[in-house]
């Protein structure tokens, strides 16, 4: 039997009671680029991204897969 790191949810706050809590159904795998393996909480997120304008990583969901996005590219700033 493989061990089970568990990963913390990216985004989560440092005074987070447990940041490597998961929600089946709201969070997703981020695949490739510089966000690579890390959990995303979805449940709140906007068009624009879940901290507002300015992030440099975009994913997108897997055509097919719901629980992973794949990377598409930096964003400009």
């Amino acid at each position: 039997m493989t061990e089970h790191t568990p990963r913390r949810i990216y985004g989560a706050d440092h005074d987070d009671s447990d940041p490597y809590a998961t929600t089946p159904g709201h969070d997703v795998e981020l695949v490739g680029g510089p966000l690579d393996g890390q959990l995303l909480d979805v449940t709140a997120l906007t068009p624009r991204s879940a901290y507002g304008p300015g992030g440099r990583a975009d994913y997108e969901p897997r055509p097919g897969c719901a629980t992973r996005w794949d990377w598409s590219g930096d964003v400009p700033w």
